[in-house]
């Protein structure tokens, strides 16, 4: 028999009961946050709980209220089949204050109606004029995609599904004031399902340095907690990739091996691939306080430290590894595609770690030091220019090669020696570092377009620190067929939007402040408007050695993520984004060092 109860009374209690729910609700919703994002005040170290006081635009107040919709699967309650024995803790103590990154902390602090600093504000509004354009355009015909196709006006898929560009791009645009897109996009972002994808197995490399790398950025630009909680959501899905017998990870992650404990370490697996998680699974570890990622990583760590001077180069490792055996057997060797990162993240731990594991200062060292005199070469020039490039090396030949590829990717590699040569003090490196980046300086200029290609092949000069006699006589080829003088030939005339040239001639500026790089930059920003914009956005170019030349239905992501990021950085005020306050990850997202380093 059922009492009904009316009037007054009535409500009172169903006010009551109401009132008990949402406190009962909300308790348990405090309980599970508290345990899900730990801070990290739980350790001994001073990890930065990150502030947005290095933002161009004053911080407008938190967007709490923005709704979180969890994805449907809660990847770290699932089974892991291989547990580690235990887990390693981030390095305990307070964080060592490292050598000054930056030629100077901010500006000069002159007048804004200086001629210089007039033109650099002019340069930056011109930057973020077409980063407007290209968001824009995203947004009115791809929103929601992962990529945008700039002459057809459509959407495509290209990383799983998860709005790549839309997530690549949130820490661009904070840093460029564009604060009302940046909360658009979090609401977005906050809607994620990374338990539903599209396409394949995922790509740990390219979801992490993009989607991991961009949501921890932006998290430590703005302290959105949405952010974070995304965040810890995609890091409990990757951390799956580990979960293999000897726990070096898988580049391609099936969700349905995973469930089943079947995931394995690849028999193939490149560098860059496999050592490229190390800077976005530490910083997820430092800002919650759970080390179960940066343990994952650290596995890794230590086999590349194991081996690294057992390979054919001793101080580098080969652009292939067998993570399903354990062994290194390769002879090819590149700081080029597929081994990039792997290098470039080598400084960026020891600064984002502040200093407390020797272990990356000793593989830095080993690394650029085999590196100089293995991969860097000196090119054959009509001028005899005092540059550098860097190429490949295989092991198994029977001579040095005489000729030498320039990939536009290994043009990273100038800004990798400038941030080590500073944080482990070789005046050297920097010196290595201003050659190298005038190397790809000089390829920018060399062209028609004022773009470099994406490969190149040139005459390797017998010693880097000799003079080169242009010896045309004895290579027919070198400038022919209307390429510029010292090219053998252009083995790939595209250019897809990439941003490694101006990545080094960034970090140039900032470690130096010789207003020649600001110069430089100039040069190459203006020859990549004039050819890759189109009416809605720019697209890659299909040749750059010939101007006008067609264009690509592409953008890749990394267009708004890191090209136009590190243009606008190099003709904004040093003091955004100090590379003594913030590291980069590969895909130019900044994370932020440890407070004191």
């Amino acid at each position: 028999m059922l009492t009904y109860v009316q009037g007054p009374a009535a409500r009172r209690y169903i006010a009551l009961a109401l009132f008990l729910l949402l406190a009962v609700a909300l308790w348990h919703g405090f309980a599970s946050n508290r345990l899900r994002l730990s801070s990290s005040s739980s350790s001994t170290q001073s990890w930065p709980s990150s502030s947005s006081s290095s933002s161009s635009a004053s911080s407008p107040p938190s967007h709490g209220d923005i709704p979180y919709i969890p994805s449907t699967i809660d990847w770290s309650k699932a089974k892991i089949f291989h547990p580690p024995n235990s887990i390693s803790p981030l390095p305990s103590g307070k964080p060592k204050t490292l050598p000054r990154v930056q030629a100077r902390p901010a500006s000069d602090g002159k007048s804004s109606k200086n001629s210089k600093n007039s033109i650099s504000k002019a340069r930056k509004e011109a930057v973020r004029k077409a980063f407007v354009k290209s968001w824009n355009a995203y947004k009115q015909y791809a929103w929601g995609k992962d990529e945008l196709m700039p002459l057809s006006g459509k959407g495509k898929t290209t990383f799983s599904g998860w709005s790549a560009q839309l997530v690549d791009a949130l820490d661009s645009l904070w840093i460029m004031g564009l604060k009302d897109d940046f909360y658009h996009a979090v609401k977005e972002v906050a809607k994620i399902n990374w338990s539903k994808y599209d396409g394949g197995p995922i790509n740990v490399f390219e979801v992490t340095i993009r989607y991991l790398g961009g949501l921890l950025s932006a998290y430590d630009l703005s302290q959105e907690k949405v952010l974070l909680k995304k965040a810890i959501e995609l890091g409990d899905v990757l951390y799956m990739a580990f979960d293999t017998p000897n726990r070096l990870p898988t580049h391609w992650l099936n969700y349905e091996n995973a469930k089943n404990g079947e995931t394995t370490g690849d028999s193939s697996i490149s560098g860059a691939a496999s050592g490229s998680l190390c800077v976005e699974f530490t910083r997820l570890s430092q800002i919650t306080g759970d080390p179960k990622y940066y343990d994952a990583t650290e596995r890794v760590k230590q086999f590349f430290y194991q081996y690294q001077n057992q390979t054919r180069a001793p101080g580098l490792w080969p652009w292939d590894m067998n993570f399903r055996t354990g062994k290194i057997v390769d002879g090819f060797f590149t700081f080029g595609a597929g081994a990039d990162s792997q290098y470039e993240y080598l400084a960026k731990m020891h600064a984002l770690l502040g200093g407390l594991d020797p272990e990356y200062v000793e593989m830095t060292t080993r690394a650029l030091d085999a590196g100089r005199d293995l991969l860097l070469f000196k090119p054959m020039t009509p001028q005899d220019d005092d540059i550098l490039m860097s190429g490949n090396y295989d092991a198994t030949a029977t001579q040095r090669e005489s000729t030498g590829q320039m990939q536009h990717l290994t043009c990273f590699v100038g800004g990798m020696y400038a941030l080590a040569g500073k944080l482990v003090e070789r005046k050297d490196y920097v010196d290595l570092a201003a050659r190298l980046t005038a190397g790809c300086v000089w390829g920018y200029d060399s062209f028609p377009t004022n773009i470099m290609p994406e490969s190149t092949e040139l005459v390797k000069c017998e010693k880097m620190d000799a003079p080169c006699p242009y010896k045309k006589d004895l290579y027919p080829s070198v400038g022919s067929n209307k390429l510029p003088g010292g090219l053998l030939r252009v083995e790939s005339p595209r250019y897809l939007l990439r941003p490694e040239g101006i990545e080094s001639v960034f970090y140039m500026w900032r470690v130096t402040g010789d207003t020649v790089w600001r110069d430089a930059a100039w040069r190459m920003w203006e020859g990549i408007v004039k050819e890759a914009e189109t009416e809605l956005a720019f697209a890659s170019l299909v040749d750059v050695t010939v101007r006008g030349g067609a264009k690509e239905d592409a953008m890749e992501t990394f267009w708004l993520a890191e090209t136009t990021k590190y243009f606008y950085l190099t003709f904004e005020d040093e003091s955004v984004i100090n590379l003594d306050e913030w590291v980069f990850n590969t895909e130019a997202h900044p994370l932020k060092r440890p407070a004191g380093s």
